[in-house]
């Protein structure tokens, strides 16, 4: 979910999926091969396909993962904190800062419960909450079928994009700031950093597509396997709102954002903060955590001051959602000092599975 320029909380669609040949393998997997020696534990995974593990430690304890899921969070705690509409009402219940929004169902799941809140009655909600808004599905993770809409008719056009594959949505109002990954591990921050959207720098002479596509190469030369959509609607949209198009040239130095989601799955650049997180944000991630009955947890916060500073400081902050399965397969990619950053992490929730 942005930077201060864009200030969208907004995540778009990606398709990630590393299956068999042809393919990269699930980054967790290869990361714990790689590092569960250190602390002398075993790994197996299962051949085929590669999104399975078991971890052998050396006092004969047995943990296992799935693709970014470990053996850490308990079933109830993690099933709630993947359905965005349940631990937002968890959330708010508790007193945490949360975006206003309500749930709605497909037409076809809301008659099967007898519910009135169907699609057009979401788009009655949306007009009374205003427009630009925030239109995600309720299940599923890197912004997969997630939009900021304008109007009626991008109003509809993604949330029947989302039925497509979610029989329930959240309109949710749009907000601005900075956006911000925390990564908590039992009642400690180990990982924070800034998430900033896919963006282009113009020259003065390229157009915002060769741009695009420069960076692309850059992403493939560095080794990181994010894949920029061309086809996306949503940057196209971007572009439209701006008075942009493809064949735009930007001025030279001038910063053309092209999403407003900050995920890393879909280009967006990272600024780890995990040395300047104020202890007002690392408390209040802490205390969340805890609250939702979860060991490890990425909280997502959106922020309209500078993380570092205390939160009185800030005018606005707000829980964008949380995830009980932080993956950082995206995050590791961007350079050494990331991939270090990494290794430490996974290092410290390999000791926490075995407890």
């Amino acid at each position: 979910m942005s930077s201060i320029k864009t200030g969208c909380h907004v995540k778009i669609c990606i398709i990630i999926y590393q299956m068999k040949k042809g393919y990269s393998k699930p980054l967790l997997g290869q990361l714990i091969q790689k590092i569960a020696p250190r602390i002398g534990a075993r790994i197996v995974i299962e051949p085929e396909w590669n999104i399975v593990g078991q971890v052998i430690y050396k006092s004969g304890k047995k943990r296992y993962f799935k693709y970014s899921s470990l053996d850490l969070n308990t079933q109830a705690a993690s099933e709630i904190a993947k359905d965005k509409g349940y631990s937002d009402f968890f959330m708010k219940m508790m007193g945490y800062p949360t975006i206003d929004g309500k749930v709605f169902f497909s037409d076809k799941w809301a008659r099967a419960i007898g519910s009135k809140d169907n699609l057009n009655a979401s788009y009655r909600y949306a007009k009374k909450l205003g427009f630009p808004l925030i239109v995600k599905p309720n299940s599923g993770s890197q912004g997969v079928g997630v939009a900021l809409v304008y109007n009626k008719r991008e109003f509809y056009r993604a949330m029947r994009f989302i039925f497509e594959g979610d029989r329930v949505a959240l309109v949710q109002k749009y907000i601005c700031g900075r956006d911000y990954r925390v990564v908590v591990l039992d009642n400690r921050v180990i990982s924070a950093y800034e998430r900033i959207p896919l963006n282009v720098i113009g020259d003065g002479k390229s157009t915002i597509l060769a741009l695009l596509k420069k960076k692309q190469k850059t992403f493939q030369k560095s080794g990181r396997d994010t894949m920029i959509r061309l086809d996306d609607a949503r940057i196209s949209q971007k572009l439209s709102h701006a008075g942009l198009s493809f064949n735009s040239i930007p001025k030279a130095d001038e910063q053309i954002f092209l999403l407003d989601n900050a995920n890393l799955s879909t280009g967006g650049d990272s600024l780890d903060v995990t040395d300047k997180i104020h202890p007002d944000f690392q408390n209040f991630a802490i205390k969340l955590t805890s609250d939702m009955g979860l060991r490890l947890c990425g909280v997502d916060l959106m922020i309209d001051d500078d993380v570092s500073r205390p939160a009185r400081e800030a005018k606005n902050y707000w829980i964008i959602e949380i995830n009980s399965a932080p993956g950082l397969d995206h995050y590791i990619k961007i350079g050494r000092e990331q991939q270090k950053i990494v290794e430490n992490l996974y290092l410290k929730v390999l000791r926490g599975m075995e407890r």
